[in-house]
C-alpha cells in the first residue's frame, strides 16, 4: 500500500557521498522539524531524468528555496558513488542533495517502487514528487510510467 497525503515518513535510511565518504542520512534527520521536497526518479542518468527532471529542479531551486522548503532531494534507486556524479554531471552543486536508495528499501516501504525486471533494470523508485512538513506528507504528486507531468519542479511550485 502506497503512502498518502497525511501519513508520517517511515524510519528508514538512504545514502549520499560527500567529501568525506558515502554516509548514511536516516528519514528522522532529514525530514524531522523541516519542510522537505522529496523527488525520486527511476534511475540516474537515464534521458527523462537527466533531460526535465532533475534540470527542473536545479533551475527552480531557489523559486522552491523561496516558499520556505528547507531542502530539495532528488532520490534514485541506485549506489550513492551514481547519485553524486550524476549530481555533478548536472551541476547540482548544493541546489539539490541527492540520496540513493540502493536496495529500495525506502521506495517499498513508501509503496512507491515498481518493477521493471523485464526491463532489465530491477527494482526501482516510481517517479514521484511529495512535500513533506515535519515528517508528514502534505502533498504526494505520482507519475504513470514512462510519463514526467504530475511531478515536475514546475508543478511542485504550484502546490507549495
Amino acid at each position: 500500500m502506497a503512502i498518502n497525503i497525511g501519513d508520517k515518513i517511515p524510519d528508514s535510511s538512504l545514502r549520499q557521498k560527500t567529501s568525506d565518504g558515502i554516509n548514511p542520512v536516516t528519514t528522522n534527520e532529514l525530514f524531522s522539524g523541516k519542510k522537505v521536497v522529496l523527488f525520486a526518479v527511476p534511475g540516474a542518468f537515464t534521458p527523462g531524468c537527466s533531460v526535465k527532471h532533475l534540470p527542473g529542479y536545479v533551475k527552480h531551486s531557489e523559486s522552491i528555496k523561496d516558499k520556505g522548503v528547507d531542502v530539495i532531494v532528488c532520490m534514485a534507486v541506485n549506489d550513492p558513488h551514481v547519485m553524486e556524479a550524476w549530481g555533478r554531471d548536472q551541476n547540482v552543486g548544493d541546489k539539490v542533495m541527492m540520496l540513493a536508495d540502493g536496495s529500495a528499501e525506502f521506495s517499498k516501504e513508501l509503496g512507491l517502487d515498481q518493477d521493471l525486471n523485464k526491463a532489465g533494470m530491477g527494482v526501482r523508485s516510481k517517479r514521484f514528487a511529495m512535500i513533506v512538513d515535519d515528517s508528514t506528507v502534505t502533498e504526494l504528486l505520482v507519475d504513470e510510467p514512462g510519463q514526467i507531468n504530475l511531478s515536475t519542479a514546475e508543478n511542485i511550485l504550484e502546490k507549495l
